[in-house]
């Protein structure tokens, strides 16, 4: 497969660009380049799904921050949609938003649902799933409760009532669009007055008011891969509203959000952890009891351990989606300095600094040599910088 482009390449824009500025620019590639315009040119689709992509990453803060610092390294496993396998109208239902009521957007929508007055798709559902961190790690199937539209039972659909049939549109003459002329163009627009459906309801039913739907409440199973992340949209096929005329059900749209976990935070495919550790542990070295979502795992310390530093542990974060790899646990360990000591321990804290006075270690005589050069020269008139001794 070739290796992607440069977001911003693809999009034309700078790096500098602001956010209005990228929004134009996918705006106007994905006009040049949808399908719909294009009838059988492989290489607009292709350049139509490329720029989404492009778009779904620079338009988020986040996304665009990890994609400057690391280019598309940066972004695994951080919730990027792979648009070269998925649908025009996947894209569509993404960011349809930014085309609002356009001629373009109208043109878009109208195709996507297959013509005013044939079958349409219904519209998509959009829905939340919250998960704990092991369940985003491992994998979950949730169950979700939803309340979707179905065809009226009474009406079968129609929106009439028993005994009565819907009436052509005299607005659009049945055709379910209305067409301006501007200038030396002719644009089609979907009729105000029946909505695109070509008829209209003189007698409606009573169970839907004319909708030809009732609502009602229905389950849904979602499978969710291992390593997904918050942020992350996932799509259930005909599991949204249903459709016009005999057309199919719009999609199920869940996005993740991954709740809080008390002890790890996520960072790509790695966790990271604080654990905190004694002055003693840090000095002498320790083996550690430390927190994995695997249970608890030793970790040693070596003597001379600083507060901040960080060790790793192989093979205990988040699992590449679609991988057999997994990241690892890192463990920041962060001296504490107790708040109150009892007379035994001041003593030798006492003691400790006494023979620390009497055996400056080599690191600190040369951060005190420097400071002593520093002023010495200041009180002369002629600084010149100091000198690191060993």
């Amino acid at each position: 497969m070739a290796a992607k482009r440069d977001y911003y390449e693809v999009l034309g824009v700078e790096r500098s660009s602001s956010f209005e500025e990228i929004k134009v620019a996918y705006r106007n590639l994905a006009k040049k380049y949808h399908p719909d315009l294009n009838p059988g040119d492989p290489e607009a689709e292709q350049r139509f799904k490329e720029a989404a992509e492009a778009y779904e990453v620079l338009s988020d803060q986040e996304k665009r921050q990890r994609y400057d610092r690391f280019g598309h390294a940066g972004l695994q496993g951080a919730g990027v949609h792979d648009f070269r396998n998925a649908t025009t109208d996947d894209v569509m239902s993404m960011f349809g938003e930014i085309f609002g009521s356009s001629l373009f957007g109208d043109l878009f929508r109208h195709a996507a649902r297959g013509g005013a007055t044939g079958p349409r798709r219904g519209q998509d559902l959009l829905a939340r799933v919250e998960l704990t961190l092991e369940e985003a790690v491992r994998g979950v199937t949730k169950t979700l409760e939803l309340r979707r539209s179905e065809i009226c039972p009474d009406c079968r659909g129609t929106g009439a009532r028993r005994g009565s049939k819907p009436v052509v549109c005299h607005y659009c003459g049945g055709r379910g669009q209305v067409v301006h002329s501007r200038g030396f163009f002719q644009v089609a627009t979907t009729c105000p007055s029946c909505k695109g459906k070509g008829q209209r309801i003189a007698d409606p039913c009573p169970t839907c008011r004319g909708s030809g739907r009732v609502v009602v409440p229905t389950t849904v199973t979602i499978p969710l891969p291992p390593g997904v992340d918050s942020g992350e949209w996932y799509r259930v096929p005909r599991q949204g509203e249903v459709g016009d005329l005999g057309g199919e059900r719009g999609d199920l749209r869940v996005q993740v959000h991954v709740k809080p976990h008390p002890f790890f935070e996520r960072d790509g495919l790695n966790l990271v952890t604080q654990v905190p550790i004694s002055f003693a542990q840090a000095a002498l070295g320790a083996d550690l009891q430390v927190p994995t979502l695997d249970g608890a795992q030793t970790l040693t310390i070596p003597r001379g351990t600083q507060s901040g530093e960080v060790f790793r542990i192989k093979g205990q974060g988040v699992p590449e989606r679609g991988g057999r790899t997994r990241g690892d646990l890192l463990v920041e360990v962060v001296v504490e300095i107790p708040r109150e000591l009892n007379p035994r321990q001041e003593e030798l804290i006492r003691e400790l600094a006494e023979l620390e006075h009497e055996n400056v270690s080599p690191r600190r005589k040369s951060f005190l040599e420097k400071v002593r050069d520093f002023f010495s020269a200041e009180s002369s008139g002629s600084p010149s910088p100091p000198e690191d001794r060993p």
